[in-house]
């Protein structure tokens, strides 16, 4: 990918798909436009049973200090 919008098709999607007026169109971040389009993807914040996997291997130990 080339990573360049294709405005006709994202045009096409916000204001004829969605029914946005163009003003609304152009104020949305890319984010929110994705959101309604449906595809939200991206990363996903980390669970509770992440975390923990996290606490366990790599413990919090008292008296190590690292410099870097």
């Amino acid at each position: 990918m080339s990573g360049r919008f294709d405005w006709p098709v994202l045009m096409r999607a916000g204001l004829h798909g969605l029914g946005l007026r163009p003003a609304e169109f152009w104020a949305l971040t890319p984010v929110e436009f994705r959101l309604m389009l449906g595809r939200a993807g991206g990363v996903r914040p980390m669970a509770r049973d992440g975390l923990e996997a996290l606490l366990r291997a790599f413990p919090d130990t008292k008296g190590e200090i690292s410099d870097g």
